[in-house]
């Protein structure tokens, strides 16, 4: 049942950001920003699926323990495409908001290179079954970092309510975190703290819909637009 019900969760999921994000990618035109947003849709599912296909796999076959190489480096791939996703959102911040500060931009970068190195240390051992937990907590350490700055960004630009398509997506991104952290922690010691992971995916799926509706919006003014200065020059 676990692996049935878990399967198609995920499947649905990839399903859903992935097709969100190719189709915001083809529609956006000039939008630097809503191209931006379909590009974390698509890295966001492209990264999981590295994680969640071999997941699905192993538990449609012979077990997660007969793969533990390949789900530790399916975590490690998605652990890297994580942290690009949030500095993309970083970059639809920053031109939705029009907003240039040189020194938050060097702080996102430091903190998401810092955050990429320590992931790529042979300390954290992926590919084993019992991988460290102090290398998890070092390298999450810049991640809630950068999270916790992007999510200050947002708060600050959307807590007057003229910025309503975005105005919770401070609280979605602070929701990915709390529900990821203790897993991060826990999980290897108390294994159903792992199903926080259902909540943490569904946040990501609301930061995609929060872009989708902004998009459509975005998109259908701009055709109103074409439509009266179409009407406007035929007198």
């Amino acid at each position: 049942m676990q692996a049935i019900m878990e399967t198609s969760f995920d499947a649905i999921y990839l399903v859903t950001v992935i097709a969100c994000g190719m189709w915001i990618i083809s529609k956006a035109k000039d939008s630097k920003q809503h191209r931006l947003f379909g590009m974390m849709a698509v890295l966001l599912g492209a990264g999981d699926a590295f994680h969640l296909v071999p997941r699905a796999y192993a538990l449609m076959t012979d077990g997660l323990a007969a793969h533990t190489a390949a789900l530790g480096l399916g975590k490690a791939i998605t652990s890297v495409t994580m942290t690009i996703f949030y500095i993309l959102l970083y970059y639809v911040w920053k031109y939705r908001y029009r907003h240039n500060v040189a020194q938050i931009t060097f702080a996102i970068w430091i903190l998401a290179l810092s955050r990429i190195a320590l992931c790529l240390f042979p300390q954290n051992m992926w590919l084993s079954e019992n991988q460290p937990l102090n290398w998890a907590i070092y390298r999450n350490i810049p991640f809630a970092i950068m999270g916790l700055l992007i999510i200050f960004l947002f708060y600050r630009k959307t807590r007057n309510g003229r910025n309503n398509n975005f105005k919770f997506m401070w609280l979605a991104v602070t929701l990915s975190f709390a529900f990821y952290i203790p897993v991060v922690l826990f999980a290897d010691v108390v294994p159903i703290v792992g199903m926080l992971m259902i909540p943490k995916t569904l946040a990501y799926v609301w930061i995609v819909f929060m872009g989708l509706i902004d998009f459509k919006q975005a998109d259908n003014r701009a055709n109103r637009r074409e439509v009266r200065q179409a009407q406007f020059k035929q007198y």
